[in-house]
This record gives structure tokens, C-alpha cells and sequence, in this order.
């Protein structure tokens, strides 16, 4: 067996593995003697199959898969032992011949992209802004006022007011006002009247109180919408579309949604029983929730900055673009050229990426396990209950969600990926200067914003 690895250009290179026959015959006979112990053929018992027959009826299969396995043994150990730099998979050259599995001599030809060379290693010459948001009063009052309306009950009132919902009887009207024999009615109709597209309609539901009987037009308060109109009587568009009358509404039931008070039952609803017993301890938990929600969002912007002054660093690589566009093709069957053209730069960026976060975690010698990975994955759902409002749920749902999250291939793989760029900004922050920043979460925000413009 013979093995040449030949650089055709800085970024590829081509490699030649021959084999002689005397380098597979070996296992071919042991495949073949193993295979004739099971194999039945009409006239002869299990094993007892002669081995010359063995070799004509499955000699040459049995060749060509011993044959491609001791290629794509001999190929990969060769590449992980003189730890080849290499891109994707190997490809079969083009200038490979067909192969005759009879002959003496075996010859493959593989094309090989290689990974452009370049340093990603970080130190404390190497100065990255790190941005911290800056948790202002008013926000802490925006996540308690969250909080107590996502806390609160609706009640029953007695006086209209905006934002209250009313129910009661519609009837339509004549023109004379009265109501009209085989007009339209409903029962508890249903009304947010602050969604009411005519002002003038919507005055006339200031102040009244339960069992008040008003008289308001449907087709002026939602301007002719079919649809609202529709919904409020319950008929066709159609038919919606050509209400035009007046109707009497008697008002039996005024409902209002009342936010939670700010008190010992919401502090043990947000935080769980007892854990909080003060409003300055509640408000000082939602600033620290707060704070500890946007740790996340700091840590990924600085991996973002460090990602940006890394490729401005490095400067614009020769990359071994037909390989990889071979590559791309090979892995995408269904897309046709066009995909790979639209795509092609974009993923080049993210590989450039890969390579430089591999350097990384080389360099801080970071290691992902899968406690690591399941705590990544609770991180998320915590994050998900808090937007509900759930800050006090136990650990043991948190990592029943949790576990159930990274059954999923694809919500495993991302948790993994999380995983490691959590480690590597926490690592690198250690590693390089920082040039530290404060400020609001409008300008945090910008930062991206500014970025989507170049």
C-alpha cells in the first residue's frame, strides 16, 4: 500500500492511496469464509457451500466492500495521523479512473480542501468593549406593573369606564326608533367598546351603568367592518355588510380586569412561598431578574465583538471555494446551482467562525460535558417561564422541561452550540483586556441594529 499527499495550492491538495492485492486478499478470504458459514445455496447445507463457488457467485462483491472499507480506513487514519487541516469530506477526484476490482493494483485519487491558516489566539494586548445594560427604575417598574397585570381578575362593576367589557341584549331598530318586528337581536352580546373604530359611538358608553339602555349604530362604530360586524351579531359577512340600522343595547353585566395588588400574594406567586416579604425585597428581585436575564444578551454581544475584531484581524482568507462548493452540492441533493450561489458566502463566514472558535477553545482548553449542555437547556426554559410570569418553579420541572427539550436532534445540537460559546465568552473574558461599558438598553439595542445597516 502506498499513500502520497501532494499540495496542489495553499488550500487544496490532492492524495493517492494505491493498493495492491496482496493488501486487502487477506481480509477478502476471511470475509468470504465467514460469509460461507451462513450462506444456503439449493443443493448445499448451510457451510458446506465449496469455496470456489463462494468466489464466483460472491467474490467481487465481497472485494469491493472490503476494498472500500480498508480505503476509507486507510484514507481517514492517514488524515487524523499527519493531522490534515481538512474541509468537509474527501472528494473523488476528477481525474479518478474507473476501478477495475480484478487487477493487481488498486489506484484512488481524493480531492482535498484544506482550512486556510491563520491565528485566532486572544491575550491582554487584545482590548474587546464589554457592554453592560444599565437596570433603570423606570424598567423595574415596567416588569412589576408586567407582573400585576399578568396577576390580576376580572370583576363586575357598575360603571362603564375604558377598557371594560359590557354583555347584554341587542336589538335592531326601526326608524322610528323602536324595536324592529323580525329585526336582528342577540342575547349577551359581547362588547369591548374601546376598540370601536367612530368616536362618536364610543362616547356614548361613557359613564353608563348596568342595565342602562343606549342606542348605538354597529356599522358607524366599526366604519362598516364586515367582519367585527359579523362577529358582534353573529351572522354572515354577507348579510354584516348590509346592516346599516340602529340598535338598543341593554347593558346587564359590566366587566373589568384589576391588576394584582403589590402584595404578599404576588411576591409568593413571582418568587414562591415566603421567599420575598417586602415590596423593596420584590422590586430588588426584579432588578436582579432583570440583570440576570440581559447576562445572556452582554455575554453574546461581547462574543459578537470578539468574533468581529478576530476577522478584522485576520483579514480576508484564500478559501478552497470549488471544493467547498462540491462539498455544498454533495450535501444539499435537492438544491440546485443557484443555492449554492446564494449561500456559498455566507456559510464561508460561519466556517471562518467555526475555525476561529476551535482555536478558542484550543487556546482556553474549554471542555463542553453534558451537565453542561442540560444547563444551557435549563437556562432557556427558566427564561420561558419567566415570561410568564413563573419565577418560582421548582428545579425538578426545570430540568424535566429540560430533558425533554434536548430530545429533540435540533434543540440538542443548538443547546450544544449555546454551550460552547457560554464557556468561550466566559473563558475569554479572562483572557483578554476589556473595555468596559455601560449602557442603556435603547443603545445595547442600537448596537445590533447598527450592525443589520453594514
Amino acid at each position: 500500500m502506498n499513500i502520497q499527499f501532494v499540495n496542489t495550492s495553499e488550500v487544496t491538495a490532492e492524495l493517492t492511496l494505491t493498493l495492491e492485492k496482496t493488501d486487502y486478499q487477506e481480509n477478502v478470504d476471511k470475509a468470504l469464509k465467514k460469509y460461507r458459514m451462513k450462506a444456503s445455496l439449493p443443493g448445499f447445507r448451510p457451510g458446506q457451500v465449496p469455496m470456489s463457488i463462494m468466489k464466483k457467485r460472491f467474490g467481487m462483491d465481497i472485494t469491493v466492500e472490503e476494498v472500500q472499507k480498508m480505503v476509507s480506513e486507510k484514507l481517514y487514519g492517514y488524515i487524523r495521523e499527519q493531522k490534515v487541516d481538512m474541509l468537509g469530506e474527501p472528494l473523488a477526484s476528477e481525474k479518478q479512473k474507473p476501478v477495475d476490482f480484478a487487477a493487481e493494483q488498486l489506484v484512488f485519487i481524493f480531492d482535498i480542501a484544506l482550512a486556510p491558516q491563520f491565528d485566532a489566539k486572544l491575550s491582554d494586548k487584545d482590548k474587546i468593549p464589554f457592554y453592560t445594560i444599565d437596570v433603570t427604575d423606570e424598567m423595574v417598574d415596567g416588569q412589576v406593573n408586567a407582573y400585576s397585570q399578568r396577576g390580576g381578575n376580572y370583576v363586575h362593576v357598575d360603571t362603564w369606564q375604558k377598557g371594560d367589557m359590557t354583555k347584554g341584549h341587542l336589538a335592531e331598530l326601526d326608524e322610528d326608533g323602536n324595536i324592529k318586528e323580525g329585526g336582528l337581536q342577540k342575547e349577551d352580546a359581547v362588547m369591548l367598546p374601546e376598540y370601536f373604530k367612530n368616536q362618536d359611538q364610543l362616547k356614548k358608553f361613557e359613564g353608563v351603568q348596568v342595565n342602562t339602555v343606549l342606542t348605538f349604530n354597529p356599522s358607524e362604530a366599526y366604519e362598516g367592518s364586515a367582519i367585527e360586524i359579523s362577529s358582534l351579531l353573529d351572522i354572515s359577512k354577507e348579510e354584516a355588510a348590509e346592516v346599516k340600522s340602529n340598535f338598543s343595547y341593554q347593558i346587564n353585566e359590566i366587566t373589568r380586569y384589576v391588576p394584582a395588588e403589590i402584595n404578599q400574594d404576588l411576591f409568593d406567586r413571582i418568587f414562591g412561598e415566603g421567599t420575598v416579604t417586602s415590596e423593596e425585597d420584590f422590586r430588588a428581585r426584579v432588578k436582579q431578574q432583570l440583570q440576570d436575564q440581559f447576562v445572556r444578551d452582554q455575554e453574546y454581544r461581547f462574543l459578537l465583538d470578539v468574533r468581529e475584531y478576530l476577522e478584522k484581524r485576520i483579514g480576508e482568507l484564500q478559501w478552497p471555494e470549488a471544493a467547498l462548493k462540491r462539498i455544498m452540492r454533495a450535501n444539499n441533493p435537492d438544491k440546485g446551482e443557484e443555492y449554492v450561489e446564494q449561500n456559498f458566502a455566507g456559510s464561508i463566514r460561519e466556517l471562518e467562525w467555526h475555525l476561529i472558535k476551535e482555536q478558542l477553545a484550543d487556546q482556553t482548553g474549554i471542555k463542553v460535558e453534558q451537565d453542561d449542555v442540560l444547563e444551557t437547556a435549563k437556562e432557556q426554559v427558566r427564561a420561558q417561564f419567566a415570561q410568564y410570569g413563573m419565577g418560582g418553579v421548582p428545579d425538578e420541572v426545570i430540568t424535566k422541561y429540560a430533558q425533554e427539550q434536548m430530545q429533540k436532534r435540533e434543540q440538542a445540537e443548538g443547546y450544544v452550540a449555546r454551550t460552547v460559546e457560554r464557556k468561550l465568552g466566559t473563558a475569554l473574558k479572562d483572557v483578554v483586556k476589556l473595555d468596559q461599558k455601560t449602557i442603556s438598553l435603547a443603545d445595547f439595542n442600537k448596537l445590533f441594529e447598527s450592525k443589520k445597516e453594514e
